[in-house]
């Protein structure tokens, strides 16, 4: 029979963990803090991430708490704060997630490549708080949705209210949701651009709309508000007009609901709202919109504009059959909302005595 391996013994000395390579490594960290606090006058944010990472990246190449026991990120955390007692940064609580942000990422790159190797931090990392790198690998799911965040933090300059609001309402699961018929009415280098401006659902909870609302009051309702709508919208939108006059060569004029212009495409974009489950003729009406808009609006240097219905639901393969023989660029999308239910004091009173009873 196979004798039992022992587990190792430490010695701890004033406190401290005696073990040879612990203390070398030790050592070598503080000598790496040294170095980075002279980084950190002149890039405070990223010398702090780069550091946090390479005690990550260590505790997971050092197999630290295979090495030295369970208690070594605690240890650690303490020894550090006794040789830096001015600085934070080094409770038990910090040191761990030090370790889990490296992780997180370790595991879905370089295990994912079954490579044995470091994982360096990239470069965009320092641009995002630690706060909010905390939140989204605690949240995230996936490298990819994980990363997505990272890039709209750093490119939109969201707040760490913002990151958890996006993150809360599946945000990055949303992009590019919209079911449309792009791969077939634009070319292939823009097709999928496109469909990365437009998602499903939109979130309206901004919004406080009464149990009995139609479109047009759904429509005032967002314009009221449209800061927070082309904030729903994403990046790059601007707001053009609302029942925008379009009138044809012969006199007769049409109004669409909502005319956007997307700034980065450089393409109009036709927004018609309805506030019932999606019809197969909502289509229709869009396609001569976006048709109009190419040939009224539309100007040299744009791409072609594209249309969105954003309904109350859907049917998934109505929507697709369609916008099978429809000849523009058309997405449909849902949206979501809080409904305030209006109630007069004789119902409220109705409702007080049959409780009652």
């Amino acid at each position: 029979m196979k004798a039992m391996e022992s587990k190792p013994t430490f010695v701890y000395r004033d406190g401290m963990l005696s073990d040879t390579k612990y203390v070398e490594w030790l050592s070598d960290v503080k000598v790496r803090l040294h170095q980075s606090q002279i980084k950190a006058s002149i890039r405070v944010n990223t010398s702090m991430l780069e550091f946090y990472w390479s005690i990550g990246r260590d505790l997971v190449a050092l197999r630290a708490e295979e090495r030295w026991g369970a208690g070594v990120v605690k240890q650690f955390a303490l020894d550090m704060r006794q040789a830096f007692p001015d600085m934070t940064g080094f409770s038990d609580t910090t040191v761990k997630y030090m370790k889990r942000w490296y992780l997180f990422y370790y595991e879905r790159v370089i295990k994912g490549q079954q490579l044995v190797d470091q994982l360096e931090m990239p470069e965009v990392f320092g641009k995002i708080p630690w706060g909010q790198h905390i939140h989204i690998i605690s949240t995230c799911q996936s490298l990819d949705e994980a990363l997505f965040y990272i890039n709209k933090v750093a490119e939109e300059g969201w707040s760490r209210s913002i990151l958890e609001n996006k993150i809360a309402s599946n945000f990055f699961q949303a992009q590019g949701a919209a079911v449309t018929n792009f791969e077939r009415t634009l070319p292939t280098y823009q097709s999928q651009l496109a469909k990365e401006i437009l998602k499903d659902p939109y979130h309206f909870d901004f919004l406080s709309m009464k149990a009995e609302y139609n479109e047009r009051d759904l429509e005032q309702a967002l314009v009221a508000n449209i800061t927070q709508f082309l904030l729903e919208l994403g990046k790059g939108f601007s707001f053009v007009g609302r029942q925008m006059e379009l009138q044809m060569p012969g006199g007769q004029t049409f109004f669409p609901d909502l005319v956007f212009y997307h700034i980065p495409q450089h393409r109009y974009v036709i927004i018609e709202l309805k506030a019932v489950k999606y019809i197969p003729e909502f289509a229709g009406k869009l396609n001569f919109y976006v048709t109009a808009a190419d040939e009224l609006l539309r100007g040299e240097g744009d791409n072609p504009s594209v249309g969105l219905i954003i309904c109350k639901s859907t049917d998934k393969t109505v929507v697709e059959w369609s916008l099978k023989d429809i000849n523009k660029p058309l997405g449909v999308a849902t949206y979501q909302l809080q409904e305030v239910v209006d109630r007069t004091v004789a119902e409220l009173e109705l409702r007080v005595k049959q409780e009652k009873v």
